[in-house]
């Protein structure tokens, strides 16, 4: 699926009637707040570097939905995007992150010493912890919408910025381009290694164009810290470890990404942040914390219980396959991670999970034993 004609400024000779999309077989938010009249209204409308209203809607046009979660249906292509297209993304934001209101104030705590417990998921259920997140890059386009020379120039600062790790945050960088077969394959074997982008999620959204020019991964020595570098967002960070040490990862984290923030701003580069969207990125999904805190854990008889679903619900937590968003359980086993990541803050969130998680292998043990679950049942966080 190549990337649309979405910047073909002759459709403005069509009227809006001729050019608006056909979103009637389409479930995600996009087709759920689009109207013929915001089309209308805002379609002439774009970005300072250009982007238009067509770009923000192409790949949930091109995707009616999804057939596990909710898809958002629209990116940003700049920093400008969440101002310029406001009418559209703010009830998008609000119908993705739980009625968060145009007016709220999102808030950033990045302290782990905050987090209470996280050191004790157990390792016979619970076999690894990651926390990630991602971080755009200040006068700079998003990746659906960046030049290959703007994209240069980001991994070249991140190549800068992150050489100066030191510590247990000492690394190296891997430009994918640049890989050898060996190389390749021992980061695939790591799980470590992004592929080329093969979801039409990401495909229609522009984020693919001139693979793998500008994009890399770079990772600590001890293989248990990484960021990857102009994937879906400009930098993706992610702490993890085998095991159920979440408070680790999660101090790992904290202590990363605040590190590399310092030496962004040191080389006069900050990161897209307001006090109502918190850290900007590419997807609205991810905005404020654009934190996912995960863990692969050992569900086989709680997976199967009646009431799982709304169990998770009712933690806030959402459940993929070990494989990612598209990919279904395998042997009982589920990446089980929050399901917010706008309005809360980034220690909550963790929390969230870690108390969440607690209850899930609590009630596994149970079941497994033979005995009822129902006083264990939670409510709604």
């Amino acid at each position: 699926m190549p990337f649309g004609n979405t910047h073909n400024k002759m459709k403005l000779n069509f009227s809006s009637e001729q050019e608006y999309p056909d979103l009637s077989q389409h479930n995600n938010h996009m087709a759920q707040v689009l109207t013929p009249e915001m089309y209308a209204d805002l379609r002439d409308k774009e970005t300072p570097s250009g982007f238009t209203l067509d770009d923000v809607i192409q790949t949930g046009v091109d995707n009616p939905g999804h057939p596990f979660i909710m898809t958002v249906g629209c990116v940003a292509g700049d920093e400008e995007t969440y101002e310029v297209f406001k009418d559209l993304m703010d009830p998008v934001i609000e119908a993705r992150h739980g009625g968060y209101k145009p007016t709220d104030k999102h808030k950033t705590d990045l302290n782990s010493e905050s987090l209470q417990g996280g050191d004790d998921l157990d390792p016979n259920y619970v076999l690894s912890s990651r926390v990630r997140t991602g971080r755009s890059i200040r006068g700079f386009c998003l990746p659906p919408h960046c030049s290959r020379g703007e994209r240069r120039a980001i991994e070249n600062l991140s190549i800068e910025s992150l050489d100066a790790l030191e510590g247990d945050l000492k690394g190296r960088y891997y430009a994918l381009k640049n890989m050898t077969d060996e190389e390749q394959q021992q980061l695939i074997d790591d799980h470590f290694l992004f592929d080329k982008p093969v979801s039409p999620l990401l495909l229609a959204s522009g984020m693919a164009r001139d693979w793998p020019d500008g994009r890399g991964i770079w990772h600590n020595d001890n293989k248990t810290f990484l960021v990857w570098v102009n994937e879906e967002d400009h930098l993706r960070v992610i702490s993890m470890q085998k095991g159920g040490n979440m408070r680790d990862v999660f101090t790992r984290f904290c202590t990363g990404l605040t590190k590399i923030e310092e030496l962004f701003k040191e080389r006069g580069h900050e990161f897209m942040w307001n006090e109502h969207l918190g850290y900007v990125l590419t997807c609205p999904s991810n905005l404020g914390t654009g934190l996912r805190a995960g863990v692969h854990v050992k569900l086989p008889n709680l997976s199967k219980h009646e009431k799982f679903g709304e169990i998770l619900k009712k933690l806030r937590l959402q459940k993929r396959g070990t494989g990612g968003v598209d990919t279904a359980a395998v042997g009982g086993v589920f990446d089980i991670s929050n399901a917010d990541r706008l309005g809360f803050s980034e220690v909550e969130l963790v929390q969230m999970v870690v108390d969440g998680v607690n209850l899930l292998v609590d009630m596994e043990k149970r079941l497994e034993a033979g005995e009822n679950i129902d006083d264990l049942m939670p409510e709604q966080k």
